[in-house]
């Protein structure tokens, strides 16, 4: 990478930022957003700004900056290196590490894993990002997924809803005006994405084949979920949705170590 293509240090508080590695409070572009179950998922302000996307650069290994750069778009180079930033944040907090004593490599089922001077810790976490908003979920047992999405009016959404939904899903939405059609397009979007993300790779399964639990649509915000192909798996589901976007977390339900309640339903 080019040094004119890195983002420039400025000089006062944004430099001191970077030079300590951790941001003072009052420059953290991310917040606790809500708690699910044993989840703590937290929003990630994705909105230009410069001196934030200088700070989050500088807390990227040699990789991810290589990887930064390979992104042509400041759009996708900024959701990047925000959110990775902020994960490394809170990570580098919680496992009471230095920054640069943290990795990521893909793990089972494809899923990033963090290790910690070279081994692997008990978080798990997964990052969804799109237009202005970040969510960031991290837990200690279980899989884990979520996914955030703004509801953009200039997409097609009988197309989506086609590609997306099961017949039976399809139904449901059928009788709605086009604003509420929307607004349950989403629900249930969101609901899928973060259910698939949760699984992981090595599972060839369309959003398209499985079917949300009606009730999710008609108000009920939490449930619990079973892959009709994996049904031994209980997943803790739940609609995270703003009049901003619309958001969802899915949480494997787990044993507990002293016993066979789960951990999170």
């Amino acid at each position: 990478m080019n040094k004119q293509d890195r983002p420039t240090v400025a000089s006062g508080h944004g430099q001191q930022a970077i030079a300590t590695g951790q941001p003072s409070l009052s420059d953290r572009w991310w917040r606790p957003f809500r708690r699910a179950g044993s989840a703590e998922v937290f929003h990630v302000d994705l909105s230009p700004h410069a001196g934030r996307e200088r700070a989050a650069f500088a807390w990227l290994d040699a990789e991810e900056q290589a990887r930064w750069s390979g992104f042509r778009l400041d759009r996708p180079r900024r959701e990047f290196a925000l959110c990775r930033a902020a994960l490394r944040a809170m990570l580098s907090e919680r496992l009471a590490c230095a920054n640069g004593e943290l990795t990521f490599e893909d793990g089972e089922h494809g899923k990033p894993v963090a290790r910690v001077r070279g081994r692997p810790v008990s978080i798990s976490f997964n990052v969804s990002h799109s237009g202005r908003h970040g969510l960031i979920a991290l837990t200690g047992r279980g899989r884990l997924g979520v996914d955030v999405e703004p509801r953009d009016r200039r997409r097609k959404l009988d197309v989506l809803i086609a590609e997306v939904l099961t017949p039976a899903e399809q139904s449901q939405l059928a009788s709605a005006d086009t604003s509420r059609k929307r607004q349950l397009f989403f629900r249930l979007w969101t609901m899928k994405e973060a259910l698939v993300k949760a699984l992981g790779k090595g599972f060839s399964l369309h959003i398209s084949e499985f079917e949300i639990p009606p009730s999710m649509c008609n108000g009920q915000r939490l449930c619990e979920f079973r892959f009709p192909h994996l049904s031994e798996v209980r997943w803790r589901l739940e609609n995270l949705g703003t009049p901003e976007f619309a958001a969802a977390i899915a949480h494997e339900c787990v044993p507990n170590d002293d016993g066979p309640a789960p951990n999170a339903c």
